[in-house]
């Protein structure tokens, strides 16, 4: 993965564009380049690196090589909010478990759209930290979450209640305490591709593809007050490997499996 980002501003940049690329520069300390008229995979090319565009209503960063950049929207948060409001199951709060006031760590930030979910789910009383390891990726989340706009409520208030941090999961958990968090979370970037999840891609290619290893499952284990829960693909075979009880779901491509803390 290209280690060099730069920003830049969209084709036309306006004086608003132009403040807005100077709030990137100074919050992730990256140099700033003009457009000039130039295509961002221009840009990107000469410079050998990862851009992010300030534009008038979003930031976007294409990762280098990227045909699609990463952009926040609250994906499927939106709709799955509706529906638990008329009472209707959702399998990643049938795994997780959440209560009013619980605490959440989503180890895999992505999109955040899981993490939305939880914090409707714990209310204004509950605490929902997500991290993601990529920073550029946390950058244009923890934004999104913060400026998205979206009149419709919950959506809105569950959006801005999330503390993003750029951060990889196990060098956290390591310096938390024992039994200092509800409910843990884990959605590893799956092994296999869902041809479906066209959506996805921009993600897949700007995230961090972190594999999870027996030591990050323990140090959940330990910080973990009630359950650590994973979500991967149908095939995957780290439900039997690290102890996760897995729920089967026949119609699903991706499985939910959980560890109980007794």
């Amino acid at each position: 993965m290209c280690e060099i980002t730069i920003v830049t501003t969209a084709g036309r940049p306006d004086e608003e564009s132009l403040q807005l690329a100077d709030y990137v520069c100074q919050q992730l300390g990256i140099p700033f380049e003009p457009r000039k008229k130039r295509s961002v995979a221009k840009i990107s090319e000469l410079l050998n690196a990862n851009v992010i565009v300030a534009g008038k209503n979003r930031f976007e960063y294409y990762p280098k090589g990227a045909k699609q950049p990463l952009f926040f929207h609250p994906n499927s948060a939106a709709f799955r909010l509706k529906r638990i409001a008329k009472g209707e199951s959702d399998p990643f709060m049938d795994a997780c478990g959440l209560s009013l006031g619980d605490s959440y760590l989503d180890c895999t930030l992505g999109l955040g759209s899981d993490a939305i979910v939880a914090a409707y789910s714990v209310g204004s009383k509950g605490k929902v930290i997500g991290l993601e390891a990529n920073r550029n990726v946390a950058f244009i989340v923890k934004q999104g979450m913060k400026t998205y706009d979206f009149t419709e409520l919950p959506l809105t208030s569950c959006m801005r209640k999330i503390e993003v941090l750029h951060a990889e999961a196990l060098e956290y958990l390591m310096n938390q305490k024992n039994n200092s968090i509800d409910v843990i979370y884990m959605d590893p970037m799956f092994e296999e591709i869902i041809e479906e999840s066209n959506n996805f891609e921009p993600l897949r290619d700007a995230g961090s593809h972190l594999q999870l290893t027996s030591q990050w499952v323990e140090e959940a284990v330990r910080v973990a007050r009630k359950k650590v829960v994973l979500k991967a693909h149908y095939k995957s075979t780290y439900f039997e490997k690290f102890g996760f009880k897995r729920d089967i779901r026949l119609t699903s491509k991706f499985h939910y499996g959980t560890i109980e803390i007794v």
